[in-house]
């Protein structure tokens, strides 16, 4: 009796990263134009609250809120929790707490990361104020960290603040990242290897004998296993496509191209993948392609047309 060895699940570190750009409105401009300015502002709702960091409307009554006030640079721990180790981009590069901090004048608390020597060191109740950056944009980053403080507590008269700043921040880019490492499974393992032979293979469900590509290990209709691989294409069916206008960072293909869905032959579900070797406007639903293999790519690079007629509506209506 032989065993047929399994092969290893495929595993690497992931990425995703891209910037988000929002504008902002007449509170939030002026909260981080302040921090630039080494002020720190709260708004006063209706109720009389002071909310730092401020807020647009009041979350009792929905009311836009417009009316800053300036609060303290120190306050007092609320809670908190301990981070032995730190993370790229988090404000210290030391073990630090994360606390809430309701600043002198605020009802409200602000989270923000406290610089203290250890957790022994940081307890609920104890006072703080903020350290600020040496270079200061408007951003929450301006507010390096808070730091343990024993010196007297802020004035508890509020002062009213316009908002107004000289050169006032309107809007920001944050930099949005997630690490991880993926894996893609068993099924995907399979058919990511079949790719680096140049060669597309999904599973068919062994109950509605449907063949799914990408194969994803079980069937989402029967929720049975889809054990049995079976190799499809090369050709396919293009069934619906974009245009893409915008140029992505890093990536070197120029515009306007054709993204596309493609129904592989043999296959019951369509994949994504680009359109070459045509002109984009003349891309069309039913145009009939074939993948394009670069040395050494794990992957087809992109799809040009066979030259044969274009595939009838009716061959490819349920993938679209």
């Amino acid at each position: 009796m032989t065993s047929t060895a399994q092969p290893e699940v495929l595993r690497a570190p992931l990425v995703v990263e891209f910037p988000f750009t929002r504008s902002l409105g007449p509170v939030q401009s002026a909260f981080l134009s302040g921090l630039r300015d080494r002020t720190v502002l709260g708004v006063r709702t209706g109720d009389g609250r002071v909310m730092v960091p401020p807020v647009e409307y009041d979350p009792v009554t929905a009311e836009e809120i417009l009316d800053l006030v300036e609060v303290g640079a120190t306050g007092t721990v609320t809670t908190w929790a301990w981070n032995p180790e730190p993370r790229r981009g988090q404000p210290l590069d030391t073990p630090f707490a994360w606390v809430l901090v309701k600043l002198d004048g605020a009802d409200t608390a602000l989270l923000h990361a406290l610089d203290a020597p250890g957790p022994d060191a940081v307890h609920s109740g104890m006072r703080v104020r903020v350290r600020w950056a040496e270079e200061r944009e408007g951003a929450i980053t301006d507010i390096a960290c808070l730091e343990p403080y024993e010196g007297e507590d802020a004035p508890s008269q509020l002062v009213p603040h316009s908002g107004e700043f000289e050169d006032a921040v309107t809007g920001i880019v944050a930099p949005a990242r997630l690490d991880y490492t993926y894996s893609p499974g068993g099924a995907q393992t399979r058919y990511i290897n079949a790719l680096a032979d140049n060669r597309t293979v999904g599973e068919r469900c062994p109950s509605c004998h449907k063949v799914y590509i990408p194969p994803r290990g079980a069937c989402p209709t029967c929720g049975v296993a889809t054990t049995d691989q079976v190799e499809v294409g090369p050709g396919g069916t293009v069934t619906t496509y974009c245009i893409v206008n915008i140029k992505a960072k890093n990536l070197d293909i120029e515009v306007p191209y054709v993204y596309a869905h493609i129904a592989l032959d043999g296959a019951d579900l369509a994949l994504h993948g680009r359109i070459g070797g045509i002109p984009y406007d003349q891309v069309r639903m039913g145009l009939r392609v074939e993948p394009v293999w670069t040395e050494g790519g794990r992957y087809p690079d992109h799809y040009r047309p066979t030259g044969e007629p274009d595939a009838d509506y009716e061959t490819y209506k349920e993938m679209i």
